[in-house]
C-alpha cells in the first residue's frame, strides 16, 4: 500500500532530522572521548613532584667481624656504666659483676645479654666439681642469632691479676686451630672447684664473679650428664639481664 503525500514528507523531514542531528552529536561524543583518552595518557604525565621515588637501598645490619671488633668494643666499654648481668636459668637465677679492668670481655658479655642472644641458650657442658659451661644450645636460632651478629673472637687478656677462684666466670678459647687462646666470645664457664681451679690461669680470661645465688651454681653442677659433658636434662638460660 503506498504512503499519502502528507506522510511521504513526514518521513523525508525525520530522516533528515536523524541524518543530520543526531549521527554528529554520536561522533562529536566518540571525538570527545578520544581526545579525553589521549590527554589523559600521553599528554598529561603523573607530575614529577607526586611520582613514587624509588625506595633508598634498606641500610646493611652492623656485623661484627675479626676486623672491626676490637675497636666496637672499645668504645662500647667506654659508654658502659653498668657491671652486673642477672641469668635466669631454668633451675634459679645467679648474678655475676664483671671486672672493669678486663674491659673487651666485660662489654662484650653485656652487649650479647643486651642483643638477647644468651636467652633459650643452655649449660652444654657440666663437669663435676670442676666447671659449668654456658652460652651454646643445640637449637638452630642459637646459630641464626651467632651469624646475625657476626664471627669474631677475643684475645686473652688474663694478666690483670685475677685468678679462677670458686665462682669466676671466664671464657673458653676458641675449638678451631687457635695457639694463641683466642677467646670464643658467645660462651663461659664458671668455676665451681673449692677453693678455685688455678690451674687455668694464665690461659683464659677471667671477667668476673659471681656475687649472687652460687647455690644455683652448684645445683647445676649437680645434675646427671652423659657423654660429652652434656646434662640428660637440658639447663636453659632463660633470659641475662644487665643490672
Amino acid at each position: 500500500m503506498g504512503l499519502k503525500p502528507s506522510a511521504l514528507l513526514a518521513s523525508i523531514l525525520l530522516f533528515f532530522l536523524v541524518s543530520c542531528g543526531e549521527t554528529p552529536k554520536k561522533q562529536e561524543l566518540k571525538e570527545a572521548q578520544n581526545t579525553l583518552k589521549k590527554d589523559s595518557i600521553l599528554d598529561n604525565p603523573v607530575p614529577e613532584e607526586i611520582q613514587e621515588e624509588p625506595k633508598e637501598k634498606e641500610e646493611e645490619a652492623f656485623v661484627l667481624n675479626e676486623e672491626n671488633v676490637i675497636d666496637f668494643f672499645f668504645n662500647y666499654a667506654k659508654e658502659l656504666k653498668e657491671d652486673k648481668v642477672r641469668l635466669t636459668t631454668s633451675m634459679g637465677s645467679f648474678t655475676v659483676q664483671l671486672y672493669d679492668n678486663v674491659p673487651y670481655h666485660k662489654a662484650n658479655f653485656i652487649y650479647l645479654a643486651r642483643k638477647g642472644y644468651f636467652d633459650n641458650t643452655q649449660f652444654h657442658r657440666v663437669v663435676k666439681d670442676f666447671i659449668i659451661q654456658g652460652g651454646n644450645s643445640d637449637d638452630k636460632k642459637t646459630w641464626q642469632k651467632r651469624k646475625a651478629i657476626g664471627r669474631y673472637l677475643l684475645p686473652p687478656d688474663a694478666k690483670k691479676g685475677h685468678k679462677h677462684h670458686r665462682g669466676t666466670i671466664s671464657m673458653p678459647s676458641s675449638e678451631r686451630d687457635n695457639p694463641h687462646k683466642l677467646a670464643s666470645p658467645y660462651e663461659f664457664f664458671i668455676v665451681v672447684t673449692r677453693p678455685g681451679s688455678y690451674h687455668l690461669d694464665g690461659s683464659y680470661t677471667p671477667f668476673g664473679r659471681v656475687i649472687e645465688g652460687m647455690d644455683v651454681v652448684d645445683a647445676i653442677n649437680n645434675v646427671p650428664v652423659g657423654d660429652g659433658d652434656w646434662p640428660y636434662q637440658n639447663v636453659y638460660i632463660l633470659k641475662a639481664e644487665v643490672l
